[in-house]
């Protein structure tokens, strides 16, 4: 078998077996909330495996770049601006959220 097709017939599969826990999910309480507050188990496993080092990562690249362009957001005023989407959104996002969870930082009533 070709390899282009070899590759594409795994992708394919590996992206139809990753949709199937998505549409087999149901919510028995019927409550929309009840999946945001329990995530099911192959929503924490593939956030603390494939998320979680993922976004540490953006967040340490994010800081140096960041640091490089320091100078440059210093000149145009906008540092909160770029500190804020280089850093604090994805270390927000890596640290602060629940495991599974997709809405970064705590709940507040």
């Amino acid at each position: 078998m070709n390899p282009f097709r070899t590759l594409a017939a795994i992708v394919a599969l590996t992206f139809g077996l990753l949709s199937l826990p998505v549409h087999a999910h149901s919510n028995p309480s019927g409550d929309p909330m009840y999946t945001a507050d329990a995530p099911p188990g192959y929503a924490m496993m593939g956030d603390l495996l494939i998320a979680r080092p993922l976004l540490i990562a953006a967040t340490v690249i994010g800081t140096g770049v960041f640091l490089v362009s320091l100078p440059f957001t210093l000149l145009g005023g906008n540092v909160a601006e770029a500190g804020q989407a280089l850093v604090v959104e994805p270390g927000k996002a890596a640290f602060v959220r629940c495991l599974g969870c997709t809405e970064s930082g705590y709940k507040r009533d």
